[in-house]
């Protein structure tokens, strides 16, 4: 499992009192509002920076760092990742899981079978859906749904799914394979 989850990638600046604007990467854009600081991973480096301003801007969370008071302090960390801790993370609900916890996990079909691996989660807005690479089908995405998902374990990193009709196509038989 992964320790530091992300909450936002730095978009740019804003201003030059060394604000920035923060694409959220969390459900819940306000959850800035609770955290008095966040990890900046500067590629080299991980740097606790504290939080002491939060503002929106259309779909941007604008943050103010305490000491960094000068749009040449931030502006070098413009794409770089936010990060928390996991214990500083918003608390999940039931059937819910950090997007972290999920990437790299073994699927596999009801009977055991082995079916792929969970390369991404693409958040729509209805529910997520689960890009899963397979070996006989490609990218196969499964919606993250009660009737597809039967059992997520975190800690074995395996997920186990009910493949509903439709949802892969046998592959097409070139000349010569069987």
């Amino acid at each position: 499992m992964e320790d530091l989850l992300q909450v936002g990638v730095i978009a740019s600046t804003h201003g030059i009192r060394g604000e920035v604007k923060v694409f959220p990467t969390t459900d819940d854009p306000n959850r800035f509002e609770e955290l008095d600081e966040v990890i900046l991973d500067t590629g080299r480096e991980q740097k606790v920076l504290e939080i002491t301003g939060v503002k929106y801007f259309k779909k941007f969370v604008i943050l103010k760092f305490k000491d960094i008071d000068n749009i040449n302090d931030i502006e070098k960390y413009k794409g770089k990742s936010l990060f928390v801790t996991r214990e500083s993370a918003a608390a999940l609900g039931e059937d819910e899981y950090y997007i972290a916890d999920l990437i790299d996990m073994k699927v596999e079909l009801e009977d055991g079978s082995s079916f792929g691996v969970l390369t991404d989660v693409i958040e729509t807005g209805a529910n997520d859906v689960y890009s899963i690479d397979t070996p006989k089908y490609g990218e196969v995405l499964i919606p993250a749904i009660k009737d597809c998902i039967l059992d997520v374990n975190v800690e074995n990193k395996t997920m186990k799914i009910h493949l509903m009709p439709g949802l892969v196509e046998e592959p097409v038989k070139k000349n010569g394979e069987e």
